[in-house]
């Protein structure tokens, strides 16, 4: 199996056979390569599945209990029927038998296999559950990312499997050498491709408030929360692509990215300061609290 992880605009190739992966499969822990799944199964017909990341450094699991009641949350909005203290046992298991230092659980939950495909599925069906464990270097990072509209469904605070707007768009932005997107509806600045967005202007932070068009991220939340345990007021608002614009600093937050500053809008002016006194505090207090060696 073939790991790609884009830095700037470097693409660094990680080679790591799927048989040295712990996965899991309906409670049956196998490797990776050893797990099979039915075309039948409604995460591959439909995308009728959520998932989570739950990251651990340092052999820590970090704001476990937050991804879980989020992974709840996303199970319940789409009345998919999980046993959610079993998945939480698994994911644990799964990190406990990795030994992994630093890395993420990757963990689905889906509908269930149908008999054949339909639209209108059985009230019988049983929730299918996936997930596996891999490292991860939780590294700083700089990005450069575009603006795109956000083509998305209009329930994106679940966090569904069904990413098909988010893919588009990003790969649209990798042929233009770009890291991730900042996408936006009616002029509206919504989420990252695969994160939250903040900003300073004016020496404030501000990012965008939650909506059904945002999913509520755990790094964003506990940004948020650490930041104001040290006078660090973040405000929580509509932001326009003009606040964009204005910005002396951008950055992304996302359970594996951390803290990511961007260093250029490819398809916007703008004069950003990766190194923003205000950005690098945020920085800072979210290592001391969650990543400190």
């Amino acid at each position: 199996m073939v790991f790609i992880c884009s830095l700037g605009n470097e693409l660094i190739w990680n080679f790591l056979s799927m048989d040295q992966i712990h996965a899991i499969y309906n409670g049956n822990f196998d490797n990776l390569e050893d797990i099979k799944v039915s075309p039948l199964s409604r995460a591959y017909t439909f995308s009728d599945s959520v998932y989570e990341v739950i990251p651990f450094f340092n052999n820590e699991v970090i704001a476990f209990n937050r991804h879980i009641e989020r992974l709840q949350y996303s199970c319940r909005s789409m009345n998919i029927d999980a046993n959610i203290d079993q998945s939480s046992k698994e994911i644990l298991q799964l990190i406990s038998l990795s030994k992994i230092k630093d890395g993420y659980v990757y963990y689905q939950i889906s509908r269930g296999v149908d008999p054949i495909r339909s639209h209108m599925y059985s009230s019988k069906l049983h929730a299918e559950t996936f997930g596996y464990v891999t490292s991860h270097k939780f590294e700083e990072q700089t990005l450069k990312v575009a603006l795109c509209e956000d083509i998305r469904w209009q329930r994106c605070d679940i966090k569904s499997t069904s990413l098909l707007g988010n893919v588009l768009s990003m790969n649209e932005a990798k042929d233009q050498a770009c890291d991730e997107v900042i996408m936006y509806k009616e002029n509206k600045i919504t989420e990252g491709g695969a994160s939250n967005v903040f900003f300073i202007k004016n020496n404030r932070i501000f990012t965008p408030s939650l909506s059904s068009n945002i999913l509520p991220g755990i790094t964003r939340e506990l940004l948020i929360s650490e930041a104001a345990k040290h006078e660090v007021k973040i405000m929580e608002q509509d932001c326009s692509l003009d606040d964009l614009v204005k910005a002396e600093s951008v950055w992304l937050t996302s359970s594996t990215k951390g803290l990511a500053p961007v260093s250029e809008i490819v398809n916007q002016n703008s004069n950003l300061d990766v190194s923003h006194p205000l950005f690098k505090k945020c920085q800072n207090i979210f290592k001391d609290a969650y990543f400190k060696e």
